[in-house]
């Protein structure tokens, strides 16, 4: 990396926290503040953000991160030449250009409100769920921003008539903090990046621009979105009122991209990132692969403005480490995260339980919102060490689930090559030595995690500190220094037992179907 006297800074804004990392520009973080924040759950299947709140948790971890840098005697005052910016994709807000409030909280990415949205337009279209794949790459689900958009239209009367007085700005997470950091009603600039653009269903795998027909078709007015800019290219400075203020915002990724990034995943390299939930990614370079197994195509990357766009597959799984989360908030089985580690390892297997984390409905490769969480297999044997061990299993079964169909989808050179596939992995949860092992062993094949886990923030910094000169590209791609700190878990689990619970998850995951509107 070179050797200027400079630092990058990146914001992380996830569904349960916000980060604030500074690296040197050797790629080593200097400096870092992290906050949680409130999850609302009005309705069963419903999680809303407030989007105040997640602006005052950037606002605390910059302020933070600065003073703990300071504090080791690091000029940063001086030495921040970037802002990179990721966050949780498909969240959707709607605010007033004029106040600058939000008209009401973010609907979160994995809120299942659209369900009966999505069940009509699957009636009128033709094509009915696959109507919008060969313009997005995306399937009409509750997942994604667009349907988000049209209940708030229909439902919320402030973001009707703000719509149509012309005072409403439409965004995912990363236009609503970039609008606010460079100045809010005072000018803010109003963007997004084809990353997290990609996954609104609104925009044009091959054009990168908002699809006309489809804006017409669910009716968006088009005067409500951002522009779309690259990952990598300054969109504006960060204007008065932060401890930043004239930094250039320089590089914006949604997470999974930015992980990707992070993982320097070229053409050919995927990565699975375990947070709230799991999101498996494939770069496929610059082909657009439609996927035949449940799979997303969406954008990898696309370094700057006249850079080439990378492609990529995907697999989302709705709910990873958001289970552990239940267990500690809901069922108060662990009183912090990190003790289901220990918890688990009480026993030796989950005594043939198995836990579907349906909670709003199963994404890839499944698609089923009418799921919901099941719990089977249980005896007067289990006990709350075998369900904390069924929950870190669910985990790595529905990360086999992708691989699988991912693997359907590639070529016959990747099916040859199967056998010698690595599985990268980041994100908070595998610090877990013990569910990076259970990986290992329902794969069947070796499980790798970066020395440094926070690869999601990492890639925002390498967009950033790309566009202003800091890196070159072919750095960011050259990772075998940092692959020497790796950490390598390795199967052995029989491939015979691996087959049986396998198996005997594919029925659990059929109990969980047709289940969302059982009566209590």
């Amino acid at each position: 990396m070179a050797k200027l006297e400079a630092y990058i800074g990146s914001i992380d804004q996830g569904t349960t926290s916000t980060r604030f990392v500074i690296y040197d520009t050797h790629a080593r973080p200097v400096g870092s503040h992290q906050v949680e924040f409130t999850q609302f759950c009005p309705q069963a299947g419903w999680v809303e953000h407030d989007p105040m709140e997640i602006l005052e948790s950037v606002r605390i971890c910059v302020a933070k991160a600065i003073d703990k840098a300071t504090a080791e005697g690091l000029n940063i005052d001086n030495g921040l030449r970037g802002i990179g910016i990721t966050n949780q994709r498909e969240t959707t807000v709607v605010w007033s250009k004029s106040t600058g409030l939000p008209l009401y909280n973010a609907i979160v990415w994995m809120d299942n409100r659209t369900s009966s949205i999505c069940r009509e337009l699957e009636k009128k279209l033709s094509g009915g769920r696959t109507h919008f794949v060969e313009t997005c790459g995306l399937p009409i689900s509750t997942y994604f921003s667009a349907l988000k958009l049209l209940w708030l239209l229909e439902n919320v009367e402030k973001v009707a008539q703000a719509v149509k007085k012309g005072d409403a700005l439409f965004g995912t997470i990363d236009s609503w903090l970039i609008w606010n950091l460079t100045g809010g009603v005072n000018g803010g600039v109003h963007v997004t990046d084809v990353s997290n653009a990609s996954r609104t269903m609104l925009m044009n795998l091959k054009t990168l621009d908002w699809d006309k027909p489809t804006l017409e078709t669910l009716k968006v007015p088009s005067g409500i979105l951002p522009k779309i800019v690259s990952n990598a290219e300054i969109v504006g400075l960060v204007g008065k009122g932060w401890p930043i203020t004239g930094v250039p915002i320089s590089g914006c990724l949604g997470d999974q991209h930015s992980a990707m990034l992070g993982q320097s995943c070229k053409e050919g390299l995927g990565k699975c990132t375990y947070g709230t939930g799991a999101f498996i990614l494939l770069n496929t370079g610059k082909q657009v692969v439609k996927s035949n197994h449940g799979l997303l195509t969406t954008l990898a990357f696309k370094l700057g403005k006249n850079a080439p766009a990378n492609y990529a597959l995907e697999g989302s799984i709705a709910i990873a480490g958001a289970a552990v989360q239940w267990l500690r908030d809901s069922l108060g089985i662990i009183s912090s995260a990190s003790q289901i580690e220990e918890l688990a390892n009480k026993v030796d297997s989950t005594g043939g339980v198995y836990f579907v984390p349906a909670f709003n409905g199963l994404f890839a490769p499944w698609w089923r919102d009418d799921a919901r969480g099941v719990c089977i297999g249980i005896t007067r044997f289990t006990n709350k060490s075998h369900i904390a061990r069924a929950v870190l299993e669910s985990m790595c079964f529905q990360v086999k689930d992708v691989l699988d169909s991912m693997n359907n989808d590639a070529g016959e050179k990747e099916k040859k090559d199967s056998g010698k596939f690595v599985l990268r992995v980041d994100g908070g949860a595998t610090v877990n030595n013990t569910l990076m092992q259970m990986q290992a062993d329902i794969l069947g094949t070796p499980v790798v995690r970066p020395a440094d886990i926070e690869t999601t923030a990492l890639g925002a910094a390498f967009a950033a500190g790309l566009a202003v000169g800091i890196w070159k590209e072919d750095e960011l791609f050259s990772n075998e220094e940092r692959m020497k700190k790796d950490t390598k878990f390795t199967p052995v689990l029989s491939e015979e037992l691996r087959k049986k619970k396998v198996a005997s998850w594919i029925k659990a995951v059929q109990k969980s179907f047709d289940l969302a509107d059982l009566s209590l």
